[in-house]
């Protein structure tokens, strides 16, 4: 048996659950077996990324979790990071015309 933990912060609260998997248990099913869908029953655990210890677990059904992981289930983005830059800079250069 293996001890981990898995977390999840939504916009409003945050939950954090202590779990104790069978060894070789996957990342993704242990997310599973933690019960975070009852706490969050609109979470689509099978489509979010994981991560441990703030790392993105590249595929989560293949790597086996170690005593002491720290799952983190990460939010889908709600705008691109690189699209949100590239209109902040194309409203400053307009203002910089404009002034």
């Amino acid at each position: 048996m293996v001890e981990i933990e898995v977390v999840y912060a939504a916009e409003d609260r945050q939950v954090l659950l202590a779990v104790v998997v069978p060894s070789g248990t996957s990342v993704r099913s242990a997310v599973r077996l933690s019960g975070m869908a009852a706490q969050f029953p609109q979470l689509a655990l099978s489509e979010c990324a994981l991560g441990i210890f703030g790392k993105v677990v590249a595929d989560p059904e293949v790597r086996a979790v170690q005593s002491g992981d720290r799952i983190e289930i990460y939010r889908p983005l709600l705008a691109d990071p690189k699209e949100v830059r590239r209109l902040r800079a194309a409203k400053a250069a307009l203002a910089k015309q404009n002034s």
